[in-house]
């Protein structure tokens, strides 16, 4: 099977992970903080600092800035479901604003026009390892005097007009197994504030300013030493690891066929390869009947291949359940969730990987 995700671990990592092993230090301490300078010098910014999952990043990172009970707080429809997860921690309101058609990234001027005035912060998603368009996030955040928290979960590397994502504001970033970089689990709030980068120290261990002193209420949010010593690592490793994902992508974008590619973009990172698939014209099937079509269809070949994401955050029960669906489907957000499909672009996807997967969607597509 070539899978849709797969971990690039190596000797160094190995040794790495032997080396905390042989310390007898297991949880928060200097691998930590060397992974947290490291990440930080990578993406340009003044601190960083490692949680325990990128879930947990982004809810100490959005309690940093303020955000509680009563707030607004505008993010995209679609997304992993962690991103309303952690707004929901909070106890703020989830508002959704719809996405771009071609990027699939919230659109900055829905956004505008979902501020309340009880928004608190904003919350665009760099998905699938592309930045969304912070130039104008920025300025509709400044004039409306709100923090931008970007959810780059999967975008360790991306860049914006080459600015790196995290370089400033405040971002959070994931390091479980199927990213860029990977720490088998862990997160990371990066940020050019101080006082930020300080509450989210004392948030994530139990809000203890010193042993048995605990300035806040906080929680178990901590990275182990084992954890810290992998990303470390694969933080390193970065430029390889992304480097090959792009060579990836440039091939699936001159070699697939009858699949809506997503656009070329020299700053993406690549975390998933998504194209989007739609029935032919007098095809019976649904759009996502005809996607799962393909997915099988793949599967029978020896690939593996999903839905990168099956429904809009609107539709995910528990936010509907709790009336945070808002009075209209988000449009676009709806329609790609029908139709998107990942394939495998990881660095560990081979040439004849490559060609195997475009060989094998192509022919599907085409014979349906």
């Amino acid at each position: 099977m070539i899978a849709l995700a797969h971990p690039a671990i190596g000797e160094a990592e190995r040794d790495a992970v032997l080396e905390v092993l042989g310390s007898g230090r297991l949880i928060q301490g200097s691998r930590v903080a060397s992974l947290e300078a490291r990440f930080a010098a990578m993406c340009g910014a003044a601190h960083a600092v490692a949680t325990s999952s990128g879930t947990a990043a982004l809810h100490v990172a959005l309690l940093a800035h303020g955000v509680g009970p009563g707030d607004d707080v505008v993010t995209t429809p679609f997304s992993f479901v962690a991103t309303v997860n952690a707004i929901l921690y909070t106890g703020a309101r989830p508002v959704f604003a719809d996405v771009d058609d071609e990027t699939l990234l919230v659109d900055p001027s829905r956004v505008e026009a979902a501020l309340t005035e009880r928004t608190r912060a904003i919350v665009p998603v760099h998905l699938y390892g592309r930045a969304c368009d912070m130039d104008a996030l920025r300025a509709v955040a400044a004039r409306r005097g709100v923090p931008l928290i970007e959810d780059a979960a999967q975008a360790a590397f991306a860049s914006s007009r080459g600015v790196k994502v995290g370089a400033s504001g405040t971002a959070i970033f994931s390091l479980y197994a199927t990213k860029n970089a990977t720490a088998g689990e862990g997160g990371m709030v990066a940020t050019d504030d101080p006082a930020v980068a300080r509450a989210c120290r004392l948030l994530r261990n139990q809000g203890a300013s010193a042993p048995n002193e605990h300035a806040l209420l906080g929680f178990n949010y901590r990275m182990t030493e084992i954890a810290a010593a992998i990303g470390e690592v694969q933080v390193g490793r970065l430029p390889e690891l992304v480097a090959r994902r792009r060579d990836n992508a440039r091939f699936y974008g001159e070699a697939l066929r009858g699949v809506r590619a997503p656009p070329d973009d020299d700053g993406c990172a690549w975390n998933q390869y998504v194209v989007r698939v739609a029935p032919p014209p007098g095809c019976a099937l649904s759009a996502a009947a005809y996607r799962t079509d393909l997915v099988l269809g793949l599967a029978s070949r020896g690939i593996e291949a999903r839905a990168y994401y099956p429904r809009p955050l609107t539709e995910v029960r528990h936010v509907a359940a709790r009336g945070f669906g808002g009075d209209a489907a988000p449009k676009v957000a709806s329609r790609a969730a029908s139709e998107v499909l990942a394939v495998p672009v990881h660095p560990g996807v081979t040439d004849a990987d490559r060609e195997a997967v475009a060989r094998a969607l192509n022919e599907l597509v085409a014979s349906r």
